[in-house]
Formats: C-alpha cells, sequence, structure tokens
C-alpha cells in the first residue's frame, strides 16, 4: 500500500497509468481499523491494483474532490478516471471488499 506523503505526491500516484484503488481511511475509525487486518491478503489477491492509502482528514480537500464523505471507502480508477466505487460510512467486511474488487 503506497502512503503518500504530500498532496503533490498524491496528485502523481492518481494520474499515473494503470488501475488503483483509494483507500479513504483515517487512524481514529474503528471500521478502519478492522479492515487493516484484511488488506494485505487483499492487495497480494489483486496484485494488478496498485492500492493508495487516503487519510481523509489529511487530504480533506482530496475527499470532497472525490464526495467522500463517510469512511472506510474504496474509489477503483484508471489513467485518473473513476471506475467504480464502493463509499459508504458502513463497516465493510474482506468478502464485500474483495466482491466489489473482482469487478475490475
Amino acid at each position: 500500500m503506497q502512503t503518500p506523503k504530500s498532496y503533490e505526491e498524491l496528485a502523481s500516484l492518481i494520474e499515473e497509468n494503470g488501475k488503483k484503488v483509494l483507500f479513504f481511511t483515517a487512524d481514529w475509525c474503528p471500521d478502519c481499523q478492522y479492515i487493516y487486518l484484511a488488506l494485505p491478503e487483499i492487495e497480494e489477491q489483486y496484485k494488478d491494483l496498485t492500492f493508495i492509502r487516503v487519510d481523509r482528514d489529511d487530504y480533506m480537500a482530496i475527499a470532497q474532490k472525490w464526495d467522500i464523505f463517510g469512511i472506510p471507502s474504496f474509489v477503483v480508477i484508471e489513467d485518473g478516471k473513476e471506475l467504480g466505487r464502493f463509499v459508504s460510512k458502513l463497516r465493510k467486511t474482506k468478502s464485500e471488499i474483495t466482491a466489489f474488487l473482482d469487478q475490475f
């Protein structure tokens, strides 16, 4: 999982070619903490996707630009364009996340 250190780095990662998963999260979010445990396995299963951790508190302008109001949330993009989203404020299970990612 890539964790950008600045808005510029995040913008560069988003604009790069290829499929990416923007994982909007925050360290204080208990439902996000729940997902952290499953993410290594999920990343291993979807090696064709680049996972980018976007801390909603650190990158509020990006979260607003992508209309992310609930976390944890996932947005799949390719070449900077959105392909799909799994966005809600509800806890997500590993099986729900993988079912979403199977579409891409």
